[in-house]
Order: C-alpha cells, then structure tokens, then sequence
C-alpha cells in the first residue's frame, strides 16, 4: 500500500514536470518564432478573435442593408460570377495557358516549352466578403492609376500589362505612347570623345524662377513679371496630398489587408508548387541555351555608392602605392600650413607600410548593427577624416585626383570582367550653388568614363546639419542649390560646358541618409513652405521626396523638348523607419534601394508586386546594419514575383574580393538556395532596372525586352527559362484580372 502511494506521489511529480516543461518549450518555440521577421498579419485561420470580427463585421453589414435577402442573394450572385480560372489576355481570345500558342509564328528560342501549371478552380472565395472584395478592388484600381499618373507626368516607367488592364477597366482602348518613355544618353560609338562640348544646343533665353519650392520656367523676364510660366507638369500640392491620404488609408483598411496578405501568401505557395513541378524543366532550358551561362550574362550594381566602391584590399594598396611615389607631394592643407603626404602620415602618428586591412578599420560589422552614426564614421579610413578628405572626396587640395584615379581602376576591373556593370552614386549636398560646377569640372577634367559605368546624384538629407551651423538659411535655398544649376545649364548649356556634358552621364537622382532618424513632422497642407522652413529641425521623408519629385519631373519636361537625357528618381526607400517612405515612393519613384519594410505591409508589397516596382536589394549592407542575413525577405520577394536585383551598396564595408556584386550573387546563392534560373532572373532584373541606355539594353537582354512576358525575354542573351518567363506574366496578368473582375461584379 505505501509503495501504491509513493508511485502515485512520483506520477504527480511527474506530470507536473511534463507540463511545466511543456510550458517552457512552448515558451521558447513562441519566442523562436517571434524572432523572425515576420509581417504583423500571420494568424492562424481559426484565430477566435479574427473569427469573431469577421462575423461582426458580416452581422454589421447585413444589419445596415435593407433587405437580408437581397444581400445574401448579391453575395451569392458574386459568388458565381468570379470564377478563378486563368484569366484572358487583353490582346486576344485565347487564354493565358495556352500562351504559346499566340506567340507559334515568333522564333524559335521565343517559344514556350509545355510545362505544369499551378490552376485554381471554382467558385470565389477570398477570405473577405464580396462586398468588401469590391471595395478592395476599386481601391487597388485607384492606387495604379495614382502611380501611373506621376510616372507619365514625371517620364518615368509604368510596365505596359497593368496599363493594359486599367484602360480595360475604364472600357478604353490601350494605345502604347512611348512618349511617356524616359531618355537616356546613347552609347558611346567607337573613337567619339565622350567629353566632347561641340554640339552643346544654344542657349533656349529662358527666365528660371523658384517659387514654393518649386523651379518655374518663363519664356522670357516679361512673363515671369506676369507670372506666366511656361506649360510644364507643375505638381498640384493639394492634389498630391489627396492621393497620398487615400493611400493611406487604403494600407490601414482591415480588409484590403486581409486580401492582400491572403493574395501574397497565395503567390508564395504558387511560386513553391511551381518550382516542385517544373524545375528540371527549366534547368533543361538553360542547357539547351548554347554559350551562355550566369557568368556571362549581364548583371547590373543598382545601388553602389562612388565613395566606397572599392573594396578596403583596394584602397589599403593605393595608400601604399600613393605614398610611394607622392611622399612628398603637398597634399592636404591646414591653418598653419601645407602638408606632404609623408609630414601628414607623420601629423597621424603612423606609417602607410605598417597599416593593414584591420587597422584601416573601414568594414562594417557587429558594432555597426543598428548604429548608422558608427557605420558613417568607417568611411574615415583608420578614423581620421584627413584620409578621407585626401581619397574619398573630388574637392580638396589636390582636385580629387587619388578619388579619380580609385574610382577609374574599379572601372578598369568591371571592363576586364566585361559582363557586370555599375551605377555609383556621387553626392551634392545643396550646401552652396557651386558644388555641381566643382563636380563636373572634377569629372571632365579626370576624364571619368567607363563603359561600364553609369552615374548617379545622391542627395543626403542632412540640412538640420547645415542650418545648425548656419551654412542656409531656409530649406528653400537648399533645394535651389540642387537643383537651379541643373535647369540654368539644360537651358543655356554652351554658358556650363562641363556641367553639360556631366548630366549627359547622369541618369537620376538619389535620396540619402538614416531613414530610422523621426523628423517628428507630417507632411501636410499645413506644412511651412520651403523658404519658410527656418527651423533646425529636418523636414520629413515625405517632405523631401515631394520636392525632388515635382522638380525632377519639371526638369524632365524641359529636357525632353530639348531632346536631352532624363532623369530618374531612385531613393533610399524602406531600409529602416516609417511605412509612409513606402507609400511616398509608390507614388514618386521609378524604383527604390532596400525595401526591407515592405514584408511590414502587405497592402504596398502587393502593389509593388502588381505595378512591378523594382526594388535593389542588398542582403549584405543590412545585414550590418538593419536586418541578419537569414532574415532578409530577398527570397520570399523573388518567390512572390516582386521586380528585386541584387547590389553592392557599399563594398568597401561590406565585401572581401575583387568582384564584390559576383560576392553578393554567391552569397546569396548559397544562404536562399538559389537556382541558375534565379541568379539569372535577378540578373535580368538588375538590367531591366538600371539607367543604361535602350541600345545597350536591346543588346544584353534582346531586341523586345520592353515587352512583358515570354515575348520580351531572349533566352539566348538572358539565360533565364520561357517556362519562368510564361509562368511570372501569367501569374501577373492572374492578379490583375481579379482586380478587373472584382469591378465588374461591383457595377
């Protein structure tokens, strides 16, 4: 009898272990899974509490009809009449899986291997009510049109296939305008001095005058006294406010989120489902494809900074070899006096000879993650800004030419590699209306050109520090020191030969600094114009981009007329800080750099996604910055069908080798598990995204690259599957077309 209880004793002891260690690991499995980045709207489907809402919410819109019976009726009626099969093309009668039917008479590289599709069928089912599906439909319908509105007026992109479909949806015919298209500067053809300043236009006498903001053009000073500027695309401040509550409000509806989130967690399993059946088929592809492979295809660095476009073996060299053969050159300039390159090593305290990569300190690692302040400083080579000064920078003692000589030697390498490209970002800070002539006068006179290269203007937005230390005395003047030196010399280039022929090399503007940084202010009719904005205090994200938009999209116009290269508006977007940064870009920007905060927001993810906003992403920069490695939503993008490319951002920082874009491919290659088919969707992407001209784009990726779909792709050139190609447009024109029929249903 005691040893019956003595057991029964130990069995409690027992269970309560069992359940107390049950407890803990379901303790710890919860905190494991709430490590991962993951977005906010992950429920289960049997969540009581969305359960419950969505009840009430269905109690509360049959309670507001005035017949039940007819609501129920409608929901069943809407019910029918969306049926999930695969939708029609806009250009013909037959349906999207038999696509290569409609494209037989094209060669034969262009056709469309037969392959599994992934296929819904039946009756309509989205997790949210018809009449919700309506209202979501119509506002996803609006938010294209919104973004394809101040792309037309800025000349920046809008793809062809949702353009397609919204000119359905309006019951209008679609016309292609390639007067819409973006400009860019032609190659180079063979022996033409890329610096040449004999066919600069002459001079347009155009009267400039900043007001709101905002550069106007004047034919003539009698106008600008009349106030009669010229007819461009002025940006209406009150429209754009508008458009921007109603998106807004559209990311915070509860339904639009649940349609979204259940549409994107759709394509990834698609896209999974997909690949299972169909990979082999697609790696069959590729080998068939004579000659080319993922090293000879073309791959563009979509976002590299020119100040950290070496890698720190390559700079550690050039120190040396500078030191060598200039030791005692003048080189750096203080109040007391002039310094040789070896009294200024000496003024350091150190030796060029006994420096190593670890004492040059310019990599980025852990004591840099979510420090952009310390992050800053490794641009200080062994800490001390004299060398940054002295080899990072295009206006010092010594004109920038160790700048120059780096930054020729990186295009050296990408001409010996031959198939990967790059587009550095060179920065004007709007400090002093003189920086773009210093710049391009820096540019001309090192004879910068690459074949291999493209050029962009970073713009950091830093003016709390200039008006801390009284540099400016309003955002206004900032804004006319970026960019009235750019308007007077579209407008009279032969009176700014240098900085002419400087823009012809440049393809658009970039937004720069620490997006975490909370300015505190909304944007908003009541916000001070910029003349008014005295303050110390930096204006918002939304802010800046506002301004540079309705300048850059003036200046396109004008430069357009003139028969001038384009400019396009790419900024830091959505590495770090609020979700509005996202939405001001949808509206604003032909494509971004990071996007991290889009995995926050399924309702902008699923419009970048179906208006197919590139986005350059770079695992490895946020992986010292922001976000670890593992956690980087690069793969669940790609699988979901979102226009990604892979970039360096800072190689200096973050790269070891020679190659550092062929370094990111790897890596990620390894990590993600990526296929040859994916690197070279990624690649293709990255050519599609960049600011190189259509000539060399016609040649790396085919003759009908601005087509969408298989039509558009030459497998030859791209290595990337028709079978990917037919899938991704299908899976597209898929998503549009319930957009289509959710208006439909709706009228």
């Amino acid at each position: 009898m005691p040893l019956l209880k003595l057991a029964a004793k130990e069995k409690q002891i027992d269970d309560a272990l069992r359940s107390f260690a049950e407890k803990v690991f379901a303790s710890e499995v919860k905190d494991e899974g709430g490590r991962h980045e993951i977005s906010p709207f992950d429920v289960d489907e049997i969540c009581p509490i969305s359960h419950h809402e969505m009840q009430a919410h269905i109690f509360h819109l049959e309670a507001t009809s005035t017949s039940i019976k007819d609501r129920r009726k409608k929901r069943y009626h809407g019910r029918k009449t969306i049926n999930l099969s695969i939708p029609q093309s806009e250009t013909s009668s037959t349906k999207l899986s038999h696509i290569n039917e409609y494209i037989s008479s094209t060669p034969t590289y262009q056709t469309v291997p037969d392959f599994q599709r992934v296929q819904i069928t039946g009756d309509y089912a989205s997790g949210v009510t018809v009449e919700d599906f309506e209202m979501v439909c119509k506002g996803l319908y609006r938010a294209l049109c919104i973004r394809e509105r101040y792309m037309q007026k800025s000349f920046q992109r809008f793809p062809k296939t949702p353009s397609k479909y919204l000119r359905h949806m309006e019951g209008e015919a679609w016309v292609a305008n390639e007067s819409f298209y973006p400009v860019f500067t032609p190659p180079m053809k063979k022996g033409e001095d890329p610096f040449r300043t004999d066919d600069l236009p002459e001079n347009l006498g155009y009267h400039l005058k900043m007001k709101d903001g905002i550069v106007y053009v004047y034919p003539n000073e009698a106008a600008a006294s009349k106030d009669e500027p010229k007819p461009l695309p002025y940006l209406n401040m009150d429209t754009f406010l508008d458009d921007m509550n109603f998106l807004l409000a559209l990311i915070a509806q509860g339904p639009v989120k649940t349609y979204t989130h259940r549409r994107l967690k759709f394509l990834s399993s698609k896209f999974q489902v997909h690949e299972m059946l169909n990979e082999m088929d697609e790696l069959k592809e590729l080998k068939n494809n004579p000659h080319r492979d993922f090293y000879n295809c073309r791959k563009v660095d979509t976002h590299i900074h020119a100040a950290a476009c070496m890698n720190q073996k390559h700079l550690l060299r050039f120190i040396k070899k500078s030191y060598h053969i200039d030791a005692d050159r003048v080189v750096h300039s203080t109040k007391e006096k002039n310094l040789t390159l070896k009294e200024l090593f000496a003024k350091l305290k150190m030796h060029p000879y006994d420096l190593t990569v670890d004492s040059l300190d310019v990599h980025a690692g852990r004591q840099t993650f979510q420090r952009f302040d310390k992050f800053n400083d490794k641009y200080n080579p062994v800490g001390a800004s004299e060398l940054r000064d002295l080899y990072l920078k295009t206006d010092n003692y010594i004109d920038g030419e160790y700048f120059a000589t780096i930054i020729k030697e990186v295009g050296a390498d990408l001409v010996e590699a031959k198939y990967q490209h790059a587009e550095p970002r060179l920065s004007i800070y709007g400090r002093s209306p003189d920086e773009w002539s210093k710049l391009s006068s820096w540019f001309v006179r090192n004879r910068i050109y690459c074949p291999n290269m493209t050029w962009m203007i970073q713009v950091p937005r830093i003016y709390d520090v200039f008006r801390s230390k009284n540099f400016l005395p309003h955002f206004g003047k900032m804004l006319e020191n970026v960019f009235m030196p750019v308007f007077e010399a579209t407008i009279n280039p032969q009176a700014h030969p240098d900085l002419s022929v400087f823009l012809k090399h440049i393809t658009g503007f970039d937004s720069v600094d620490d997006e975490s940084k909370h300015s505190g202010h909304m944007f908003s009719s009541k916000s001070p114009k910029p003349e008014e904005w005295t303050m110390e205090k930096n204006p918002s994200y939304t802010y800046y981009a506002y301004y540079m938009y309705a300048n850059i999209a003036v200046l396109n116009s004008l430069r357009k007329e003139q028969g001038m290269n384009t400019f396009l508006f790419r900024p830091h977007c959505g590495e770090a800080g609020a979700l509005t940064h996202l939405m001001t870009a949808f509206m604003t920007a032909d494509n971004i750099s990071h996007g991290l905060n889009l995995k926050k927001s399924p309702v902008l993810q699923y419009l970048f996604f179906l208006a197919q906003i590139p986005i350059a992403m770079s695992p490895l920069s946020n992986n010292s910055l922001f976000l670890e490695y593992a956690k980087n939503p690069f793969l669940d993008f790609l699988q979901k069908g979102l226009m990604i490319s892979l970039s360096t951002d800072d190689p200096m920082q973050f790269h070891f080798t020679k190659e550092p874009l062929m370094e990111e491919y790897a890596i990620a290659a390894q990590v993600f598990k990526l296929s040859t088919c994916d690197m070279c969707e990624v690649a293709r992407n990255s050519v599609l995204q960049c600011g190189i001209s259509h000539e060399e784009k016609a040649r790396f990726l085919g003759n009908n690259y601005l087509e969408d779909g298989p039509i558009g792709n030459d497998i030859r050139k791209t290595n990337v599957a028709q079978i990917r190609m037919a899938y991704r447009y299908e899976t597209w024109c898929y998503e549009l077309n319930l957009i289509a029929e959710g208006l439909k249903s709706g009228d």
